[in-house]
């Protein structure tokens, strides 16, 4: 299973998260990604990378350019406003300011305040017009509602009057666009991220003094790890919030898996630590290690339990999950309360798999809930063998690995051999057997 995972030491901007993904990429990907950042059409705007280094360790920087010049932050300009209209047209503006931890506030007042201001419906007609696919722009709007929602709660207004600055507001689709397009490009099966660090005390902006997070980043982020760490200031912006929440199905420490590219997206500022989010891409390991430890991969357990399903109707659900895919289907007889004959319905299945399997367990079972289960399964590798026999073609189900071997005639190859030839089952695998053996 191609796996991603975001290590989020040092929390999580789109313009960082950008910069890992960007890294995983081949030579042909990188210029074609850039190529088509560059071909958005969104006005002024134009995409770069360059090298960065950062506590000694090799990255790459992530630049957006508005009308030439590098934004402060990808948030520096994405300023949420709720706007009270009054009948002169007179606007009272209520900045709800997006922080990055590479801010720098001293920018030009003009450039500031000389565009308009967008809001989620604009936004939308923005990212309906990208040349990208549907998917993708979905990923998009959907990103973007995840921030709108978390400033209408944070600042107590409905989400058609949270407004973006123009430029800030391209600004922050490019970075989107960027990452929703890279995790196209990369087509990971699972995304995984660590525990968020968000960093600790408050920020200083125009309007007052925010704790860290900020009240629209602490919405987003409502419901997943996270913690301060020991850096001063803020390290996760509403965007990286967004995109993270967006994308990462499950949130945990790395996992075994065979890492096959390793990229590091750095920010701005500089500190004790590595400013940067590494993303590993790879396949989840099975196996043995170098140092001959086992190491499985990950497999999800789906459960419920039932008391009033016929044996026609599990029966009819279990085969509705091996068709999804299902890697294994059964049912446990147990007893329930009020001392109640019933079973356990099980369905083991790629993590990937999740939202339909779960999604089928509720439409085909009666049950009213579905627990969940990582497991850590260590499997064989395994492959087809066609035997001629003198009673036919056989396929052989052979496995080895961690110093075992196993062969197993196709049952389905067997009956019909057993049928044809008027054997019992038995009888025709010694046949099959022996052909083996000669």
């Amino acid at each position: 299973m191609k796996k991603l995972h975001f290590e989020l030491n040092m929390g999580a901007a789109g313009d960082m998260l950008a910069a890992a993904l960007y890294e995983l990429l081949d030579g042909e990907q990188k210029a074609a990604f850039i190529e088509k950042m560059n071909s958005l059409g969104l006005p002024g705007v134009s995409v770069s990378v360059e090298p960065s280094v950062k506590c000694g360790i090799n990255g790459t920087r992530f630049k957006v350019l508005i009308d030439g010049a590098e934004e402060l932050s990808e948030d520096a300009h994405h300023h949420a406003h709720h706007h009270e209209h009054h009948h002169k047209h007179s606007h009272a503006h209520h900045h709800a300011h997006h922080h990055d931890h590479d801010h720098d506030h001293d920018h030009d007042h003009d450039r500031a305040h000389r565009h308009e201001h967008r809001g989620l419906a604009d936004i939308e007609h923005i990212v309906s017009h990208l040349p990208v696919s549907e998917s993708c722009r979905e990923n998009v709007m959907a990103v973007y509602s995840i921030i709108a929602e978390a400033e209408s709660k944070a600042h107590g207004e409905p989400v058609e009057l949270v407004h973006f600055h123009e430029v800030g507001a391209l600004d922050a689709v490019a970075d989107i666009t960027a990452v929703c397009l890279l995790i196209e490009m990369l087509v990971p099966e699972r995304i995984t991220a660590s525990p968020v660090c968000v960093g600790f005390g408050s920020v200083k902006c125009a309007h007052g003094i925010l704790p860290v997070p900020a009240p629209a980043t602490a919405h987003i982020l409502n419901g997943l790890p996270i913690y301060a760490g020991n850096i001063e200031g803020e390290l996760c912006t509403p965007t990286g919030a967004a995109l993270i929440r967006a994308f990462a199905e499950e949130f945990e420490t790395l996992q075994p898996m065979k890492a096959d590219g390793i990229g590091y997206g750095m920010g701005k500022k500089d500190f004790a630590k590595a400013n940067c989010v590494r993303a590993v891409l790879g396949e989840a390991w099975a196996g043995k290690s170098g140092n001959g430890c086992l190491m499985g991969s990950e497999i999800l357990e789906l459960c419920c339990t039932v008391d009033d399903m016929t044996g026609e109707e599990i029966g009819f659900a279990l085969e509705t999950f091996f068709e999804l895919g299902a890697k294994d289907a059964y049912y446990i007889p147990i007893g329930m309360k009020k001392s109640r004959p019933g079973v356990m319905i099980c369905v083991l299945c790629d993590p990937a798999m999740r939202a339909a399997i779960v999604e089928a367990m509720l439409k085909h079972t009666s049950t009213l809930g579905v627990r969940e289960r990582f497991c850590r399964r260590y499997e064989l590798s395994r492959e087809v063998e066609t035997l001629t026999t003198p009673l036919g073609d056989m396929r052989i189900k052979r496995a080895f690995g961690f110093g075992v071997q196993k062969s197993k005639p196709e049952y389905d190859d067997l009956a019909r051999i057993a049928r044809e030839n008027g054997l019992s089952l038995r009888d025709a695998k010694k046949l099959i057997e022996s052909a083996q053996q000669g």
